[in-house]
């Protein structure tokens, strides 16, 4: 279809939120260190990028007489969904939260679902577009995980200070239960349980592409996927999360097992599943008393550490969120958790993606959540004969279960890399 100089514009915003987006952290660090006035507006270059983008399309769609494209049922879903978010922030001006809340609860909510929707609709009418994605995705990629190379085999652990990392911002690295022999790096992320879940990603992309032997024969293709490989492992095992460390294994089996196997057979995923379990538990048995497991796996330093260990914060934010679920159908209004309420007079953090959602959208914003994700998932094992579409699935069921402790879709870089991947694949599949 025809570009003129509008569609090359908001084709080009969306690549580059989804190039800059891999260095949203220190970009947003050292600029607000040299620029603290702006700070804001900093930090919230891509939702602005994103609402010019929407606004462009809006001009496009109506130019080609295209709006067709929006009936697509996700599409939909997502439409409703933004509706229901615009609609609750009225209820939560009502409730006392704060204007200043509601405004970071509606970007941190919606930034990954809309750019999903832009980067679907621009792949729908240029589809010549989506080598640039290809290519922005390796190239973050491969930064992302040689300046974690560097970061464990190379650098100090504090070489982000220097950029203005610290207490105030982000921790240039933190440590396992206050342990310094077990140091947990961010790369270019904004932590490591970001880096962890950044990690799930390529190597689920990695894994589906070498099992279907997508690799170009040429030699720097294969160096560039040795590099993802070896970088991500070291990424994953050097972020220390263990909900990481479960998804990229999930990730890494699905990908390979749906690629041996072109049927799904149950008994097969079953098998699979059941020998990890046993493997697993029997790692744990034999070795309950080794430093490893105290410190990495269980997170519990037996020489000392944090006065509140992390598996009592999950329980603790687990047992709030759920009794919050029950009590607050309606929820208690956008910008009521989540790093948005820290601007406001009642902080709330809830570790789980879904409590999360529920706490600020009710049962109804929950639901459409849980069917926009399903949708995809399901779209996505549908076309699980590209390696694209299969190595996203595989990353996006591991996500799932990271979801479970941390609010991983709030994280800027973790959901427009994930659903801007989705949109690639399936806007691919769909051609």
């Amino acid at each position: 279809m025809y570009k003129g100089r509008l569609d090359k514009v908001y084709a080009g915003i969306l690549l580059a939120i989804f190039g800059g987006i891999v260095v949203h952290a220190p970009l947003s660090v050292g600029l607000s260190t040299l620029l603290p006035h702006d700070t804001l507006l900093i930090k919230s270059w891509k939702e602005i990028l994103i609402l010019i983008a929407a606004t462009l399309l809006v001009a496009i769609l109506y130019r080609k007489k295209q709006f067709g494209l929006l009936k697509d049922p996700i599409l939909l879903l997502i439409g409703g969904y933004i509706l229901l978010h615009i609609l609750l922030s009225f209820y939560a001006l009502h409730l006392g939260v704060s204007i200043t809340s509601v405004a970071a609860g509606l970007c941190i909510d919606l930034r990954y679902v809309m750019y999903f929707g832009l980067v679907y609709i621009c792949l729908s009418l240029y589809p010549d577009q989506r080598k640039n994605f290809f290519k922005i995705f390796m190239f973050g990629a491969v930064l992302v995980v040689v300046f974690a190379l560097l970061q464990v085999f190379v650098l100090p652990a504090d070489i982000l200070k220097y950029i203005g990392y610290g207490p105030h911002t982000i921790e240039p690295y933190l440590t396992v239960d206050k342990n310094s022999a077990f140091v947990r790096i961010n790369s270019t992320l904004r932590g490591p349980n970001s880096l962890g879940a950044y990690a799930v990603i390529v190597l689920g992309f990695i894994a589906a592409a070498i099992a279907k032997r997508k690799i170009p024969p040429m030699r720097q293709s294969k160096m560039m996927a040795a590099v993802l490989v070896v970088g991500s492992v070291v990424a994953l095992w050097a972020s220390y999360s263990r909900s990481a460390l479960i998804a990229g294994i999930v990730a890494v089996m699905i990908a390979v097992t749906a690629s041996l196997f072109k049927k799904a057979y149950v008994k097969i995923w079953v098998g699979v599943g059941v020998v990890l379990l046993v493997a697993l538990g029997g790692f744990l048995v034999t070795h309950q008393n080794s430093s490893f497991v105290s410190n990495v796996l269980l997170h519990e330093n037996p020489n000392g550490g944090s006065a509140v260990s992390s598996n009592d914060g999950h329980v603790t934010s687990l047992q709030q969120g759920v009794s919050r679920l029950v009590t607050q159908p309606l929820g208690a209004g956008i910008g009521s958790s989540g790093s948005a309420s820290l601007l406001g007079d009642s902080p709330l953090i809830i570790e789980n993606s879904y409590l999360f959602v529920a706490h600020e959208t009710g049962w109804l914003g929950l639901g459409l959540f849980v069917a926009i994700f399903v949708m995809i998932l399901a779209r996505l094992w549908k076309a699980r004969q590209s390696y694209v579409a299969l190595g996203v699935f595989a990353s996006g069921v591991g996500l799932v279960g990271i979801a479970l402790l941390l609010p991983i879709w709030a994280d800027d870089t973790i959901g427009i890399v994930w659903w801007g991947l989705a949109a690639v694949a399936l806007a691919g599949a769909k051609k």
